[in-house]
Parts: C-alpha cells; sequence; structure tokens
C-alpha cells in the first residue's frame, strides 16, 4: 500500500473521511475508488461493518491502518478514510448553474454543494482562487453530496461563461439589486446564479453584468453567512420546489 499522508492539493488522488461520504463516493464514483483504509477501534462500527461489505463487493482493497487514518483525517477523528483519484467533470450547459465565485471557507462550500444537491442544481463551477473541491473538509461538510455533483474549477469568470453557453445570469449581491421576490418563478432556464466571496462579496466588474439580486434581512446584521444565502437562493429558484 502506498504511503497515504495528509492531504495535498497537488497530489492526484483525495479522501472522503467517514462513513456516510464514504458510502456516497462509492456509489457515485467506484471507478475512481483505490481503497478503504480502516481504524480497527471502528470495525465494530455498523457503518464501518456495511462499508466493508460494499467494497468487498465491488473488489475495493480494505485494509487496516489506523497510522493511516490518523495521518489522513487529523482532527476529524474518521474511522475509516476512503482514497480515491482525482476525476475531472464537465458541466452541463444546457442546465442550471450555481456559481461561487472566490469562495474561501470549505465548510460553507461544503454546506452549499449539499444544498445544491437538495435543490436540483448539479452543475455547480467554483471560481479561482477559490477552496479546492477536492478538500476532505470540503467533501465531507458535502456529507458526500459533492460526488454526485458536476463540480468544476475555472480560473476566472470569463473561462466559465466560456463553457456555460447562452443563460441569464442573476448576481447575488448587497447593492444595485433587486430584492429577492419571485424571481425564481419565472427564471426560465438555463440560467446561474452566482455568489460572491464570504468577505468581499462579488467583484466590481460583475456589479453591472446580469440581475443582481438582493436578501431582505434587518439592520441588526450586515449581511447573511454565505451558505444561509445561498440556501434561500437555491431554494427559491429551485426547479424541484415542491417535491420531497
Amino acid at each position: 500500500m502506498p504511503k497515504y499522508g495528509p492531504y495535498d492539493k497537488k497530489d492526484g488522488h483525495s479522501y472522503a473521511l467517514g462513513v456516510f461520504p464514504s458510502m456516497e463516493l462509492i456509489q457515485a464514483r467506484p471507478e475512481s475508488v483505490r481503497c478503504l483504509l480502516l481504524d480497527p477501534d471502528g470495525c465494530r462500527n455498523a457503518g464501518v461493518q456495511k462499508l466493508m461489505e460494499v467494497c468487498r463487493a465491488r473488489r475495493i482493497p480494505v485494509e487496516e491502518a489506523p497510522r493511516a487514518v490518523e495521518r489522513i483525517s487529523g482532527k476529524e477523528n474518521a474511522w475509516c478514510v476512503t482514497v480515491f483519484s482525482k476525476y475531472d467533470c464537465a458541466l452541463d450547459p444546457s442546465r442550471c448553474h450555481v456559481v461561487l465565485h472566490n469562495p474561501s471557507d470549505v465548510g460553507n462550500v461544503g454546506t452549499i454543494l449539499r444544498s445544491a444537491l437538495g435543490f436540483g442544481f448539479l452543475d455547480v463551477a467554483i471560481i479561482a482562487p477559490g477552496v479546492d473541491p477536492f478538500d476532505p473538509r470540503v467533501l465531507r461538510a458535502s456529507m458526500g453530496a459533492a460526488f454526485h455533483l458536476n463540480l468544476k474549477k475555472f480560473a476566472s469568470f470569463d473561462a466559465y461563461r466560456e463553457q456555460a453557453g447562452e443563460r441569464e445570469y442573476y448576481l447575488f449581491r448587497l447593492r444595485n439589486a433587486q430584492k429577492l421576490d419571485g424571481q425564481g418563478r419565472t427564471a426560465a432556464p438555463p440560467f446561474s446564479l452566482v455568489f460572491g466571496n464570504e468577505a468581499s462579496g462579488l467583484p466590481k466588474e460583475l456589479e453591472s453584468f446580469g440581475r443582481g439580486v438582493i436578501i431582505p434581512h434587518s439592520r441588526a446584521i450586515d449581511s447573511l453567512n454565505l451558505a444561509v444565502a445561498a440556501g434561500i437562493g437555491l431554494f427559491a429558484f429551485s426547479p424541484t420546489r415542491g417535491e420531497k
């Protein structure tokens, strides 16, 4: 077995930490999975046992490697780690997209990815220098939802637009925008929902591009958390609203 260590974005592999993200990975991207690493202390856990059964049925190597699990998971305290090869995705130009412009918080991005899948948005673009979508912390925060999405990082917003095709853009920002009030019910797909950085928002060069949308809230706060704002926007524009 290769000596796997802490995640490095330069490597050609990444990790799914824990039972649930690992199971989602194996279900969605089985061809990318290299092996399952276990901490023996967790082998009696029902979830770990089920994961081992699934791996063996798919002929995925399973190894007890407590030191490797500790090196990889660090403070995450995972009983198991699934190693997988990074893969490339292409966004579908016929579908609606979520665009995250330079997001910096791995937890926010993971939460947004889970919301995107829940509200029927299957294509997500991350604009550089935003977080690495293969960062294990992103994948764990998404609870494995990331593996079911077409997720791609672009060097710039212009690079994304070149591949996105003709569409309307709804930019969530704090100024020069209309209050969110029914736009999602009238928006004609395909369109893109664009959200900016947690601290700086969207850059000024995008302020006059597309349709500006603001989520109204009380003056007691300056702004909403990015993951919260994205969740509201995704629900408002969701093609799956009303479904269970």
